[in-house]
């Protein structure tokens, strides 16, 4: 017997024996407080959150945190007036100029802090990634507690859609935090509730 033959054979004596998969491949993450949850996840990962009623306050408090920022887009209906950035344009690389954009999010997750954005919502996909700064609109009755559960919710969507959280990072190089190294420099996320 060739040493080949011996290490396999070795394999094969040694080799564990099978496992039952689980019957289920849902598991609960239990928060006490999905909200909570969802705010502490994204403060841990350099986002912002705020909290806003309606259309009139997320433009109020809009205007309060960028109204000084140029080159501002939305897709948000209630910031229409607040953007000075339209998003008409032919060639998506005229979007490198936006300094600010405020997008439209289906539902954020509580264990990662991901928010998932679609097609439904976007006029080019390329928005997220190439502006400077970004914020997501997210009602405060669509955060589910995990992954489990956004993938259940994802069974309607169709098309292009990704999950995103927080602001690009990076520490690939000596281990040294950078923020806003391939995307978006900050992020804040508006709960809204209504």
């Amino acid at each position: 017997m060739g040493t080949r033959e011996m290490m396999l054979e070795k394999i094969r004596q040694n080799k564990p024996a099978a496992t039952q998969l689980p019957e289920s491949w849902y598991f609960d993450s239990e928060y006490a407080d999905t909200e909570a949850k969802f705010t502490e996840t994204l403060q841990a990962i350099f986002t912002q959150v705020v909290v806003v009623k309606n259309g009139e306050e997320l433009l109020e408090k809009a205007t309060e945190m960028f109204g000084d920022v140029v080159n501002r887009a939305s897709t948000v209906p209630a910031l229409a007036g607040w953007a000075d950035f339209s998003l008409q344009v032919a060639d998506p690389h005229e979007l490198e100029l936006i300094e600010m954009a405020i997008l439209e999010a289906d539902f954020g997750v509580a264990e990662n802090g991901a928010v998932w954005i679609s097609d439904q919502y976007l006029t080019h996909r390329v928005l997220p990634f190439i502006t400077q700064n970004l914020a997501f609109v997210i009602r405060r009755n669509a955060i589910v507690n995990n992954m489990h559960d956004a993938y259940l919710r994802l069974t309607d969507t169709t098309g292009w859609g990704c999950f995103i959280a927080g602001p690009s990072k990076t520490a690939d190089i000596e281990q040294s935090l950078v923020i806003g190294a391939h995307g978006a420099r900050s992020m804040v996320i508006f709960l809204l509730d209504s």
